[in-house]
């Protein structure tokens, strides 16, 4: 029965060695919460403006891209190989964004499409975030951060009454 139990356990520890040592561990705790608070960011002006993809949307999507390419890298994948998981992301999100674009037929106007494009730059950063890219993450957060709040401004002066 011990040999079993032993058997168990070894396996065990194998199945969680995939991170060996605090640095590593380091390296993706910081990876993922960076990729959860940028994605936080965002989320929370669209939560602001009352979209339905908001805070937890774009912090788990952000997330989950970074999960997707940190893994991969984890395990040694070259980037040309990794590429292919970049584009399998790319994808995917713009399915997700699809779901937030409604168009209205009675006034012939398409609605969401700010929101699917934050979900898909969410996601972006997400992937900086998890490569290690993580000064690229923030930079691009600001810049997202700028065209929802101050480019909106901006188009509010412009046209008063939007559509």
């Amino acid at each position: 029965m011990t040999d079993i139990a032993s058997s168990i356990w070894n396996t065990i520890v194998h199945e969680f060695s995939d991170i060996p040592d605090v640095e590593q561990a380091t390296r993706i705790l910081l990876r993922l919460s960076m990729a959860i608070a940028l994605g936080a960011a965002i989320g929370y002006e669209r939560e602001l403006r009352g979209k339905d993809a908001g805070l937890r949307t774009h912090m788990l999507v952000s997330l989950g891209a970074a999960i997707f390419i940190l893994a991969p890298l984890q395990i040694g994948m070259p980037i040309e190989d990794a590429s292919r998981v970049l584009q399998g992301i790319i994808a995917g999100i713009g399915f997700l964004g699809a779901g937030a674009i409604i168009k209205l037929s009675n006034d012939e106007e398409i609605k969401g499409l700010t929101t699917a494009a934050s979900v898909w730059v969410a996601a972006a950063i997400g992937i900086a975030a998890g490569m290690g890219l993580e000064a690229t993450a923030v930079v691009s957060t600001a810049a997202v951060l700028f065209i929802l709040v101050v480019v909106r401004r901006v188009e509010t002066k412009i046209d008063p009454n939007p559509k």
